[in-house]
């Protein structure tokens, strides 16, 4: 007796009366055209009927495929974005999801040549842990047509693609209010390069200094900012700690009369106290410090650090939900038109007060008098 013949999709086309592709973009799942309820319905029921089983193999690669995430990652040796790879891990783990991280290094052929790979990877899901490169732009928005795309910390107002906001700016001015409501006068604020690519380090110092300047005090704060060469360099973990402790080791031979010191981030605060110890300078007795982000660090350290804490875990595991969420409605076809939808998600940053800040004493010039 001859064997059953086998059943293929020309044979479900038949039955359902549609084309051949249409069967194929239906039972794989591949809604890259919008069917209408009926025809998925006489698609699956004739596929049903005829004992059509998808083969193994195709359906093996299609699920390696919808599990990849990729997240883009401009430094690896700051612990602002572990953090930020630990909740978008730990969510995407949950859902049993893969990470594919590309540590860009702030190189700009390192980031092209890995946006080149997403047409090999095929990712279900893009994260970029910070803006694009503006000469990337285009591409971006065309994987976003493509896939979902969320950029945490999204400054580009022309880039319309799902967000996990950051109002640097707003961070800026909570920490120059806290200094200014302590009574400090003349500030230190010290940074990474301010350059036109990292836009979202300037806003930071530009709502700090916005408060200062309210208060009619801007020319009192000194900015102290690294050479733009160090970005072109490959970062190591202490990269930013060493920015924090030469910048105020260089603060300290200028003798700037200055009673708090800011570090734009935890990282360089870090820098800053030991600079500042090693010269027998007390915080806050002598000098106030403050960084932000509130990393793991920040709480650990000898002296707990005065910072901001913007939720950063919690950036990454909803930036993993969107391109869940966005999954998902792709999925499920509800309507013959799929929706199109942008999500804007934002905290609330909160001051964190520990050991490091206090009301202004003798500053840098007063210790040195004393001594």
């Amino acid at each position: 007796m001859a064997g059953k013949k086998k059943v293929t999709s020309t044979d479900i086309a038949r039955a359902a009366g549609v084309s051949q592709a249409t069967v194929s973009m239906v039972l794989n799942r591949k809604y890259n055209v919008s069917f209408s309820k009926e025809t998925v319905r006489k698609v699956e029921e004739a596929a049903k009927e005829l004992g059509y089983v998808l083969p193994k193999r195709k359906m093996r690669k299609e699920s390696r495929r919808e599990k990849l995430l990729v997240v883009f990652c401009s430094n690896l040796t700051n612990p602002y974005y572990v953090m930020l790879l630990q909740g978008i891990e730990l969510r995407a783990k949950e859902q049993g999801y893969g990470l594919f991280v590309c540590n860009t290094q702030r190189d700009l052929r390192m980031e092209e040549r890995y946006l080149k790979m997403m047409n090999e990877l095929h990712p279900v899901g893009i994260i970029y842990t910070c803006n694009p490169s503006h000469c990337f732009m285009d591409m971006v928005e065309k994987l976003a047509d493509e896939i979902p795309v969320v950029i945490v910390n999204n400054q580009n107002e022309h880039l319309n693609v799902d967000a996990v906001e950051l109002d640097n700016s707003k961070l800026g001015r909570i920490m120059a209010r806290h200094l200014l409501e302590l009574g400090h006068r003349k500030v230190a604020y010290i940074a990474p390069p301010l350059t036109v690519r990292q836009k979202q380090r300037s806003k930071r110092v530009e709502g700090f200094l916005k408060e200062f300047e309210k208060a009619g005090l801007k020319d009192q704060v000194v900015i102290k900012a690294a050479d733009e060469e160090i970005d072109l360099d490959i970062a190591h973990i202490d990269s930013e700690y060493k920015i924090g402790y030469d910048l105020t080791r260089e603060l300290l031979e200028e003798q700037r009369d200055v009673t708090a010191i800011v570090g734009l981030n935890d990282m360089i605060a870090f820098g800053i106290l030991d600079a500042l110890q090693e010269a027998k300078l007390k915080v806050p007795g002598d000098v106030s410090v403050m960084g932000c982000d509130n990393t793991l660090f920040a709480s650990m350290h000898k002296m707990s650090l005065t910072t901001i804490e913007h939720f950063v875990i919690f950036k990454g595991r909803d930036a993993c939900d969107i391109i869940m969420k966005k999954i998902d409605s792709r999925r499920e076809k509800y309507t013959e038109v799929e929706p199109i939808s942008t999500y804007h998600v934002e905290y609330e940053p909160k001051l964190i007060v520990r050991g490091t800040t206090s009301y202004p004493k003798s500053g840098i010039k007063g210790r040195k008098k004393r001594n």
